[in-house]
């Protein structure tokens, strides 16, 4: 390799590195004039591996690497890279190609549209649902008042929670309910409904009331309070059904105490 035309064109680096090693040339071609060289004298041949390796130390210099790309640039091109060749091989997998895989995902993505239409956003329940009574014991009347004082303030998920509670507690101090501290909205609706038949949809519609704005972050409406504060005068003034023979004796001694 001559220090003229000892390097291909094709291989010469470009920018920065030509101007690099166009130095390197004319630094080698000084020390040759030093050690008696003549500038007229045909070039001299040196060795592939010295100039390799003079190119390397130069091109390694920290001037020609300023406009390099960040390690997140480069991360982020090898990321994009990466996408291209999955999408390049889904599409080359799927019949049609690109505009198949194309339509593959727009069809997925219209179902879960779908089903989320459809469906609404899922509520979340607790693992074991959170009981009625959370604090000491207190009489359905405290309750009614409690519920009253919410909705004159225009509280109407409180409003709601408390007149709930008061109806179950009435149903407790009237005997139609064991009193049972960890009983839910749930199954207290169900009881209630084996013994006060005639209301059984309302008590259900109450229960979910209760848990749409305990546990379902559903805000209650004057109109739900409303309801739950008619079925609970209601309940108030109906008397239990006695749905069999076998539980005569106990409907009747439930029915003594309420009266």
């Amino acid at each position: 390799m001559s220090l003229t035309g000892g390097i291909p064109a094709a291989a010469a680096p470009p920018g920065a590195a030509a101007a690099a090693l166009r130095r390197l040339l004319r630094a080698t071609h000084t020390a040759v004039l030093a050690t008696g060289g003549s500038g007229d004298e045909p070039p001299v041949t040196i060795p592939r591996g010295p100039a390799r390796e003079a190119a390397r130390r130069e091109l390694s210099r920290r001037m020609y690497h300023e406009n390099d790309p960040s390690a997140f640039q480069r991360a982020l091109n090898a990321f994009w890279d990466w996408l291209e060749r999955l999408f390049g091989s889904a599409a080359s997998a799927t019949p049609g190609g690109t505009v198949g895989l194309l339509v593959v995902i727009l069809f997925v993505v219209a179902v879960l549209a779908a089903l989320w239409w459809r469906l609404g956003t899922p509520r979340r329940r607790p693992a074991s649902a959170t009981v009625l009574f959370g604090d000491g014991p207190r009489s359905a009347a405290d309750h009614r008042a409690a519920s009253e004082a919410h909705a004159a303030r225009g509280h109407w998920n409180q409003a709601v929670q408390e007149r709930v509670r008061a109806l179950v507690r009435s149903l407790e101090e009237r005997a139609l309910l064991d009193v049972r501290p960890g009983r839910t909205a749930d199954e207290a609706a169900a009881e209630a409904g084996r013994v006060l038949p005639a209301h059984t949809d309302r008590l259900r519609a109450a229960a979910r009331e209760f848990d749409d704005v305990t546990y379902g972050g559903r805000a209650a409406s004057a109109q739900s309070y409303h309801r739950v504060a008619a079925l609970d005068r209601d309940v108030e003034r109906t008397r239990p059904s006695l749905a069999d023979s076998s539980a005569g004796t106990a409907g009747t001694t439930r029915q003594g105490a309420a009266e």
